[in-house]
């Protein structure tokens, strides 16, 4: 990791996310600059808060050994994996407050974050969506992921959760932007859901590892959904919905912002359809309207024909379940079957043949992930 890099960690341990102080001092100075600053070295001012926050911050160095003893890595504009689009919030005029590119990016798991955001949607919406709205996302997210487009959601209840399993039932990685550290299962019930994200996609947050998700947090990260998409669907949003907070930065970025509307009386989709009306969002019927309109940004791409089926397409549903139940940590065969859903008899059965296939392996008493079924 070069200086650069390492400063703007440090800077993160500092500064919280989307400050719209800070482009405008990056534009003119390098991090170590900024950095020196907020420490007392150096003459450039820099908000007093900075100046306190620097005292009692984390030593970046640590903070990093730390993460990467578990499979966290950071990302900056100076990594291949950093995602290139996401330079166009230093140029965004502040919603909410927020605005500005990342200092960086953590990333847990094994996904290439610049590869998978290259041909990307976010799908957002409610928390509390209907089996309409839960229906229509994880449909669509199915539809897009097999056609090589990206699912990026934020991991919350309701519309994002379901995208997220659309997108993973057809066996393809998606990428969830946390609130919080991208150790920190939150919702908490969704450490199965975050886990099975993170065997074949991404955790991305700005927040150093361990941090909570505060609410301010949820603002500010909702830039990074709409920053790093090519295009953002909204499904099923009420009239004051946080989810349009994240088509609101899809609309001043210049990316296709799209939402499906919800029946006409629906107060689930009174911010659908006012942003619709308003013409802030195109009304799209389904995955091959939102295709359509991503095509005209370089999506088009994603629709190269699927090669020859790996053993993971050749598979059951019950076989694929205990799978995709698998982490690479071990884990025992009543919680796989649990995450899978699977009575203990088929889970031990499925389990056993996937080690004969030498797709996991059994220690210790516990099966963990031993090589990935859906590459060819």
């Amino acid at each position: 990791m070069n200086d650069s890099s390492l400063d703007r960690l440090q800077l993160s341990l500092i500064i919280e996310p989307g400050d719209p102080r800070l482009p405008a001092l990056l534009e003119r100075h390098e991090p170590g600059k900024v950095l020196a600053a907020a420490s007392g070295k150096d003459s450039l001012r820099v908000p007093t808060g900075w100046r306190h926050r620097a005292h009692t911050a984390p030593d970046a160095v640590r903070v990093l050994d730390a993460a990467r003893s578990h499979e966290m890595r950071w990302v900056t504009k100076h990594d291949e994996q950093w995602p290139k689009q996401l330079d166009d919030l230093d140029h965004a005029e502040p919603i909410g407050g927020v605005t500005g590119a990342p200092l960086g990016l953590w990333v847990r798991g094994p996904g290439h974050l610049a590869d998978l955001s290259q041909y990307s949607a976010s799908i957002v919406g409610a928390r509390s969506c209907t089996t309409y709205g839960a229906d229509i996302s994880r449909d669509i997210a199915a539809d897009l992921s097999a056609h090589r487009i990206t699912v990026i959601s934020g991991a919350a209840y309701g519309i994002d959760a379901f995208a997220h399993r659309g997108a993973l039932a057809t066996g393809r990685p998606t990428v969830a932007v946390l609130a919080g550290g991208v150790d920190v299962a939150y919702p908490r019930a969704h450490a199965g859901l975050l886990e099975h994200i993170m065997a074949d996609g991404c955790l991305v947050s700005e927040q150093a590892p361990g941090a909570r998700p505060l609410r301010p947090r949820f603002l500010a990260r909702n830039r990074i959904i709409a920053g790093l998409a090519t295009g953002t669907i909204i499904v099923e949003a009420a009239a004051r919905s946080g989810s349009l907070n994240t088509l609101n930065w899809a609309d001043q970025l210049g990316r296709v912002s799209l939402a499906v509307p919800g029946p006409v009386n629906s107060a689930s989709s009174a911010g659908t359809h006012a942003a619709i009306r308003s013409g802030q969002a195109l009304l799209v019927g389904g995955a091959e309207h939102i295709r359509e309109e991503l095509a005209g940004l370089g999506a088009e791409q994603a629709d190269e024909p699927v090669g020859p089926a790996t053993a993971y397409d050749q598979w059951s549903p019950g076989l694929r379940g205990v799978y995709d139940a698998l982490a690479w940590d071990p884990a025992t065969s009543s919680a796989i079957g649990r995450l899978a859903q699977t009575s203990p008899a088929r889970t031990s059965e499925y389990l056993a043949s996937l080690t004969a296939a030498g797709f996991a392996e059994h220690t210790g008493g516990k099966w963990r992930l031993l090589r990935r079924a859906d590459l060819r």
